[in-house]
């Protein structure tokens, strides 16, 4: 008798995109679906998502699904795993309502509070509690500027919520935190890995209390339920796992499988993976965490806050003459802007861009870097301005490489998915800024809900080896070599990148202290 085919789902729910996919034992995606996710800018520096809006985007999304994977197939569903961005702050009440929208890794407006807790804790005691430097980005900040501000709100709370625990609980009714995303909020002990006291004491409140429970991100947490079905279509009793971060399933998309391979997922940020033999100590401005891939021990894992967010920000604000010859021409936005950036010379005419629109995450850590184009001159051109958005991005992600590399990783390709990865332009300057190769991977396997089809059929028996799946299902479409000619240039205006921030770094929290 025929072994019958088996399957796994995995969705991201992204700061851009939900998406997912199901795929098979074999290896083949059978489905995919997606829909645009909704911003909400209420304020300056202030990012919102609905949830409301996760879950109907997730259902219909669902739905889609099993039409396309069919009736027969679907019974055939092993699992689910979904990841999400992180970190969120979503508060609902006791039933899973939720009290207001979330609060995004994004969202700006608890700095004051962040700073507050810091000093309570003391800067190096909250680092080797929570395993790495403070930022806005992260749910202790979130959580006092939302007992602060909207006290009648948070008496009505249950639990603090992250997006993919919200779309678990309402696949199962069952509220969960996972290990993953537990350790990137900064209210857990990775001595402990238990919620903290010391931070909850330091915001004022019980963090086991207004938490969810504990999970590892693998574990089973529960099964679609009737209601669910209804909703979505999918099978009754389908196990669900409590799932991670975008990080975690991002890098397992990536392929990555052995020691020097760098994995970045490039989206509207960007999410970096460098392997290493020994935990860094937790002083060090890039954080690792314990790896699930066999030969690598640890991975330093380095969020880039606007990567993809700078080129969407340069099309909205400054590319209105690019956009009405695109729409004049029926050309594509995205490549007439590679083409642009082609015709620049490589370090486009000494301009320099900082990609800090949002503040930065690794390796800065700090909320009050801004961005800048440095060098313009009455030669600049438009070519130049925009390979200067592509060429500020990849000096970012050198930045957090070479930080790296001090820190005891090692790096020496680089495998790249998502949307940045479809502009061949910018991969080539990657690779010459880096100085190694690119492996761009093919848009079909190399997307984060196949990181979490992955983890789901590792878990679940459908890829019992996990290295051996990842090679078949996650191709590589073109390998990049770095331009030696542009190596030179880069290498001479990389150090200036540094160097002009450091410089201004005291400057920029002046400006942001007025």
């Amino acid at each position: 008798m025929n072994k019958e085919t088996r399957y796994v789902l995995g969705m991201d729910c992204g700061t851009t995109n939900i998406k997912a996919v199901v795929l098979s034992d074999s290896g083949e995606i059978v489905a995919e679906a997606s829909r645009p996710s909704k911003p909400i800018y209420p304020g300056p520096g202030m990012h919102e998502q609905d949830a409301n809006a996760w879950w109907k985007d997730a259902s219909d999304i669902f739905k889609d699904l099993m039409i396309q994977t069919g009736f027969e197939r679907s019974r055939n569903l092993a699992g689910i795993c979904i990841s999400s961005h992180t970190v969120s702050m979503l508060p609902v009440d006791k039933d899973g309502t939720p009290l207001r929208n979330a609060l995004i890794y994004q969202d700006e407006r608890s700095n004051v509070e962040r700073h507050e807790i810091t000093r309570k804790v003391g800067t190096d005691r909250f680092i080797r509690i929570v395993g790495g430097q403070p930022s806005v980005a992260f749910l202790p900040n979130k959580i006092l500027w939302f007992m602060r501000n909207e006290p009648q709100l948070f008496a009505k709370t249950r639990y603090i919520m992250q997006a993919s625990s919200y779309i678990n609980y309402k696949l199962t009714g069952v509220f969960s935190s996972d290990m993953d995303q537990a350790t990137r909020t900064q209210c857990l002990d990775i001595s402990t890995l238990k919620w903290s006291d010391v931070i909850g004491d330091a915001i004022g409140v019980d963090l086991n209390e207004i938490l969810p429970p504990l999970y590892n991100m693998d574990d089973v947490i529960g099964s679609v339920t009737e209601e669910a079905h209804a909703l979505t279509g999918l099978p009754v009793g389908t196990p669900v796992l409590a799932g991670c971060s975008d990080a975690i399933a991002a890098m397992q998309a990536t392929g990555m499988c052995r020691l020097g391979e760098v994995g970045e997922s490039s989206g509207t940020s960007s999410l970096v993976f460098v392997g290493g033999l020994e935990q860094s100590e937790p002083d060090v401005p890039v954080v690792t965490r314990p790896s699930p891939i066999d030969g690598i021990p640890w991975i330093f894992d380095a969020p880039i806050t606007t990567t993809g967010a700078s080129l969407k920000w340069y099309i909205e604000k400054m590319a209105g003459e690019e956009r009405a010859y695109c729409a004049a021409n029926d050309l594509n936005i995205f490549n007439y802007l590679n083409e642009l950036a082609l015709k620049a010379q490589p370090g486009s005419g000494k301009l320099i861009f900082f990609p800090y629109l949002m503040g930065e995450r690794a390796p800065l850590w700090n909320d009050h870097a801004r961005g800048m184009f440095i060098g313009l001159s009455m030669t600049t051109s438009r070519s130049d301005l925009i390979r200067a958005v592509f060429e500020g991005t990849a000096f970012a992600l050198r930045h957090v490489i070479e930080t790296v590399r001090e820190s005891g990783g090692r790096a020496d390709t680089l495998r790249v998915c998502g949307g940045g990865a479809k502009s061949r332009a910018w991969n080539i300057i990657k690779a010459s800024v880096l100085n190694m190769p690119v492996y761009v991977l093919d848009e079909s396997s190399g997307d984060v809900p196949v990181g979490d089809c992955l983890i789901a059929g590792h878990k679940l028996g459908l890829f019992p080896d996990l290295e051996e799946a990842s090679k078949k299902i996650i191709k590589v479409k073109e390998v990049i070599q770095p331009d030696p000619e542009w190596v030179k240039v880069y290498d001479k205006l990389y150090p200036l990148f540094v160097s002009m921030y450091e410089h201004l770094d005291l400057d920029f929290v002046q400006l942001q202290s007025i």
